[in-house]
């Protein structure tokens, strides 16, 4: 049985179509992927033509055997995997990655953030701020925790906008959320900095940045600390 963890348990490479076409050979490689499911691609004289999923690999294969991909591939591999709970999402990334020239639909991340219009207005605010910065009309202050002159909390200057945060405490999840202003609200409490919010959470002294986490991007869970980096 495959450890833990690992989404791709058995595979094929570059195998060629006659196994799944010669009696002596299909009832072996159909045996070992009937009722299987994975990720396959087909390739023509060694470059790759089309990538596809499926629930039942050997029906696939076969099917692709007579239809309108037949006459277009002369190799193949598979990847079979345990469950499929990601095989669309990963078809997807492959998809958007190769576009391979049998595929006519571009892979979709439903689950995923397009990061492009973050990174237009970031780079505005970046380019707006060193324009003023070397005209010498603005200088932004710049921020520390241990010692600011405005005394902004420390998170004031790293986020633009509420953030939510977690950690795990005693076998526990516990969560707070970062105000806009950067105050951090934890069990009905304004706290002015992470360590103080671990430090309530805890009844010790922590560190707050290594004690938190908070979530980069859907389901991406890191150390608040990533923030100063």
């Amino acid at each position: 049985m495959p450890p833990r963890g690992h989404f791709v348990c058995e595979h094929l490479e570059n195998i060629s179509r006659e196994a799944l076409e010669q009696h002596q050979f299909q009832s072996i490689i159909r045996a070992y992927v009937r009722r299987r499911q994975g990720v396959y691609a087909l390739y023509r004289r060694g470059k790759l033509y089309y990538v596809g999923l499926a629930t039942n690999l050997r029906a696939r294969l076969k099917t692709h055997l007579k239809d309108r991909h037949s006459t277009s591939w002369d190799r193949f591999s598979v990847y079979l995997t345990i469950g499929d709970s990601h095989l669309r999402e990963l078809e997807a990334l492959i998809l958007r990655v190769v576009r391979p020239k049998g595929n006519k639909q571009k892979g979709k991340l439903t689950g995923s953030e397009d990061m492009r219009r973050r990174l237009a207005r970031d780079l505005k605010q970046s380019f707006q701020q060193n324009l003023l910065e070397i005209t010498g009309r603005y200088a932004k202050p710049i921020k520390d925790e241990i010692e600011t002159k405005d005394h902004q909390p420390p998170l004031a200057g790293y986020i633009k906008g509420r953030l939510k945060l977690r950690a795990r405490y005693n076998g526990k999840l516990v969560r707070a959320q970062v105000r806009g202003d950067g105050q951090i609200r934890f069990a009905g409490e304004l706290y002015e900095s992470p360590s103080a919010a671990a430090r309530a959470c805890r009844g010790r002294a922590s560190n707050g940045w290594t004690f938190w986490e908070y979530e980069r991007a859907r389901g991406d869970w890191v150390r608040l600390d990533e923030l100063r980096r």
